[in-house]
């Protein structure tokens, strides 16, 4: 590992060595292979300090690494930690620092070399109540880290794992057989945690802390306390089983490359998932671990299964997907565990905790041998081409499979978008009856929020437009948008309506979270709940804040892609439509508020903050045609369309502004409305007089025969 300076140099001068490794003096040079820096005692190495997020992920609730400075001595036993930097709102809020600086100190006296052997449990966690992720975060690097550190130095006896001589192993692509439960879990599939009330009251008993035997669980001791399942979805054939193909192509679109994914099920008392995660966003009672590696899954990464398909599938309380990423480390191919954290009440807000270990090894019959890339490098060029092109040709197997999995969804979509496009051709024809455009309308914006959005989860966002700008500066592969066949079909769908509607054609009918505005806005009218149009002035200048919010987005987008998809959370999309308001409080109560605003004044998201809105209303204003009709009465001295446009996109002298409408076509139901729009009215008074004085038998149906052509 390559020496970073720039990380655990920038700690070392705030904290005396001597509270890392009692009798030093001083700190020595950083070594060259290792970002470890010698303990020195009068020029004498008498131990080594390091920094945890140099060696591990010490990423905790705030999505910024936990630094904490550790002393280790030439036998593996760590002699001192620090919390030197961390960014948690857990511990900035409501809890004192002191109380996780005194935790941490606490590890002084840890022996790795035991560690080691137990995979990284053999010490008691402390954990404080209201911080226990970050807490877990913590513990889990300094005990990662110091194996690390303790191999690569070789102390205490301890030395680096001999490299696996054997042939790689990935998942076999092509193994798509469908299993029933029982074949899962014979063959290892499945693996299974089973804890009664009696083993649990047991090991807390075992545990010694006399507030928690106290409190044992109540019941018969062979209840069910925990029944936890796992498996390794990303399988195709163990995914298949248990999700059925729908689920399982729905969960491979979620996943980018490198990724792997989790099922876990569950019943009993005790929750795997408790609710901590709904607060924080973190799963704070699972834990993946392998080797020196462990992942703890954010909401983000989170999805619940509706129904197992296998057969013979017992019933579930809790089912549930989580994505490992791709930077994580994971390796399918070799063993791992899930541990379980247990916790029990013994006041009013502490709790003793315990955990328990899940382990998981796939079975080798879903295994086959990576092809070799040894040879490839820099001594041998023509390799190197074929290994990137052989990558290449896997990625578009991969795309081209997941479009094969999808054919039933990209045929509803193209249906919609196809039924979409010839009503906007024939507009006038489909505008003719006001009940049949209300409903149709009202039919299709429900379709495009339930199935598009909640179910398939086709939710446009600002960050693909950033992503697709940042993609044209780099190396521009069609790929990576090739993997969801969904968003990219609509984005295909948008690029044309932008030339021919505007941007209406989506915000106005493909767009899920504006389908949830307007359909919760229409009950709140059946329900007479007032509505409140802003005056004309102050709509106008809140116009342009869309726009703005997308230049800043795409300025830092500029900068960093990750830094504008972080700030790009001014969207409500995840929260409202992928995520189904499963997520932290701050962006459910965000995305809520917005939506109750919307009770009140029709579409505000869409009409003043919509950053995608404005993105797309840019390129609009290379449209070629003007679809919708006017009169020239509009504007002067009517102005029925004007109020009645539920954006406020029709300027008081009778103007559409193109940026701002959303192609609803209610203004087009007015044009020919021979009750409503003053026009018609006239002509349809002039035509009855005419008749009366010609003789002729008078018109009865009111209908769009009675429609006068439009001004030229």
């Amino acid at each position: 590992m390559p020496a970073r300076a720039a990380d655990i140099g920038r700690f070392l001068d705030a904290t005396a060595v001597s509270e890392l490794v009692p009798g030093a003096d001083s700190y020595g040079a950083l070594r060259k292979d290792t970002p470890v820096v010698p303990a020195l005692k009068n020029g004498e190495t008498v131990g080594w300090v390091f920094l945890t997020s140099d060696f591990v992920s010490t990423t905790g609730y705030s999505g910024k690494p936990i630094h904490t400075l550790v002393g280790i001595d030439p036998d593996a036993v760590l002699t001192g930690v620090r919390l030197v930097k961390h960014s948690e709102p857990i511990v900035l809020i409501g809890i004192p620092e002191s109380k996780i600086k005194a935790v941490t100190e606490k590890y002084a006296g840890v022996d790795l070399k035991v560690e080691a052997e137990s995979g990284g449990s053999a010490h008691e966690l402390d954990i404080i109540s209201g911080a226990t992720v970050t807490i877990m975060v913590i513990d889990d690097s300094i005990v990662r880290a110091g194996i690390k550190v303790a191999r690569t130095l070789r102390l205490g006896g301890l030395s680096e794992a001999a490299a696996d001589t054997g042939p790689q192993m990935v998942i076999d692509e092509d193994n798509q057989d469908i299993e029933d439960w029982m074949t899962l879990t014979g063959d290892g599939s499945i693996r299974r945690l089973s804890l009664d009330v009696g083993q649990i009251n047991e090991a807390f008993q075992n545990q010694g802390d006399p507030k928690a035997i106290a409190r044992p669980e109540s019941g018969p001791d062979t209840d069910a306390y925990v029944d936890m399942y796992v498996a390794l979805v990303d399988v195709p054939s163990i995914g298949r089983s248990l999700l059925g193909d729908a689920e399982y192509a729905n969960l491979r679109k979620r996943m980018k490359e490198g990724d792997h994914a989790i099922a876990v099920f569950g019943r009993g008392r005790y929750s795997f998932k408790g609710s901590g995660y709904v607060r924080g966003g973190i799963f704070d009672r699972i834990q993946l671990i392998q080797d020196d590696i462990s992942v703890r899954f954010h909401d983000r990464q989170h999805h619940r299964i509706g129904e197992v398909t296998s057969d013979g599938a017992p019933a579930f309380t809790e089912m549930d997907l989580f994505i490992i990423p791709a930077d994580s480390g994971f390796d399918p191919a070799d063993d791992f565990r899930l541990q379980l954290l247990v916790q029990r009440a013994i006041g009013a807000i502490d709790k003793v905790f315990l955990t328990f270990d899940l382990g998981y090894h796939l079975p080798d019959e879903y295994l086959e041998p990576a092809e070799p890339v040894a040879a490839a490098g820099a001594d041998n060029p023509a390799n190197t081409a074929a290994t990137s092109l052989s990558d290449q040709e896997a990625i578009q197997k991969l795309w081209m499979r997941i479009w094969n999995d999808r054919k039933v969804d990209i045929a509803i979509l193209g249906t919609a978008v196809a039924v979409l496009t010839l009503v906007f051709f024939f507009q006038m024809q489909v505008t003719k009856s006001e009940r049949f455009t209300f409903w149709f309308r009202i039919g299709f914006l429900t379709f495009t929020l339930v199935w598009l959005g909640w179910m398939e989860n086709a939710q446009l966002s600002v960050v693909n437009v950033l992503a697709f700008f940042s993609s044209l500066t780099g190396d521009f592969s069609w790929d990576a948008f090739l993997m969801d066949p969904l968003v990219f079909l609509l984005w295909f769908s948008v690029a044309a309506a932008l030339l021919f509607w505007g941007r209406g054609a989506y915000c106005g009918w493909l767009c899920p979270f504006g389908a949830l505005q307007e359909l919760t806005n229409r009950l709140a009218k059946l329900a007479r709940i007032p509505q409140f149009e802003l005056p004309w002035g102050l709509h106008e200048r809140l116009w342009p804040l869309k726009y703005m919010i997308f230049l800043v987005l795409f300025g830092l987008s500029l900068y960093s892609l990750d830094v504008a998809e972080h700030y790009a959370e001014v969207e409500p999309f995840k929260t409202a439509i992928i995520l189904k308001f499963e997520r932290a409080w701050p962006f459910v109560a965000f995305a809520v508020g917005l939506l109750l605003v919307g009770l009140f004044v029709e579409r505000f998201y869409c009409r003043y903050l919509c950053p995608l809105g404005a993105a797309l209303a840019i390129p609009a204003r290379l449209r070629m045609f003007d679809w919708l009709k006017r009169y020239r009465e509009c504007g002067n001295p009517c102005a029925r369309c004007a109020k009645e446009c539920m954006v406020q996109a029709i300027h008081p002298e009778g103007h559409i502004n193109p940026n701002e409408c959303l192609n609803c076509l209610h203004c087009q139901v007015l044009y020919q409305h021979d009750q409503k729009c003053p026009v018609c009215i006239k002509k349809l008074a002039r035509r009855k007089r005419f008749e009366v004085q010609t003789g002729l038998a008078p018109s009865t149906s009111g209908s769009a025969d009675a429609v006068p052509t439009p001004a030229e």
